[in-house]
């Protein structure tokens, strides 16, 4: 590990954040500190079951993502409505960092995008916290107060995978006139990849934050110590 936990590679440094007008995060371990479905999981009494597909899910073991979602949302089939309220209020906290850097990106001019793997009781909560721009994520189904163990499909489809974030990516900087090479996508697991090999092969940024060793093979800048805002020492702004 680097000794200062910040690691760039292939770029120089400093880089102006100026040049940048959009930033795309993943939400689970990257803007907020817990994976979601691990912890409606625990409240259930299910966390092993679904934490270990997971970790083999984010560390890029398991290929399929949405597969592996399928897997652990059913497995969640029967839980209350009310362990969702549970995660958000006693479990979820915004990882260090992160509304100082989202702060200081609006004042630069950045929009900015969620895009998860996640449900959207957790994104549009965060979403509206950070004030950030854009977002997609995938929708629990819930009848009478319970969830079914599927999810609902919208009208860009039904699982947010890593494709799909690459897609919304895309779409975003298109509908916005931003080019490629001026965004910036941040995360840690294996679906974040292809968002992240867009920016970075348009010339832009891919940040990896405190990510499994597969996702920062393919970053050009990794935290692996501190917070979300330690991004800002390698910019000028």
């Amino acid at each position: 590990m680097n000794p200062n936990g910040l690691i760039l590679k292939k770029r120089t440094a400093p880089l102006n954040l100026y040049d940048f007008k959009l930033i795309a995060f993943d939400m689970d371990s990257t803007l907020i500190n817990i994976e979601c479905i691990d912890e409606i999981a625990s409240v259930a009494g299910l966390k092993g079951e679904v934490s270990y597909i997971t970790e083999l899910t984010m560390r890029g073991e398991i290929k399929d993502f949405k597969e592996s979602l399928k897997r652990r949302v059913e497995l969640l089939k029967g839980t209350r409505e009310s362990a969702l309220e549970e995660v958000y209020k006693n479990r979820l906290q915004l990882n260090p960092g992160a509304e100082k850097l989202l702060a200081i990106c609006r004042n630069s001019g950045l929009k900015s995008l969620l895009v998860s793997g996640g449900f959207t009781y957790f994104a549009e909560r965060v979403k509206a916290i950070l004030n950030i721009d854009f977002s997609r994520s995938n929708e629990l189904e819930i009848k009478d107060g319970y969830l079914t163990g599927g999810l609902i499909k919208q009208a860009w489809g039904e699982i947010c995978d890593g494709e799909e974030k690459k897609k919304m990516l895309i779409q975003t900087c298109s509908d916005n006139n931003i080019e490629l090479r001026q965004a910036i996508a941040v995360g840690d697991g294996s679906n974040d990849i292809p968002m992240m090999l867009e920016c970075s092969n348009a010339g832009g940024l891919s940040v990896a934050y405190h990510a499994k060793p597969i996702v920062k093979e393919h970053a050009l800048l990794c935290i692996e110590e501190g917070g979300l805002d330690r991004m800002l020492e390698v910019f000028s702004y």
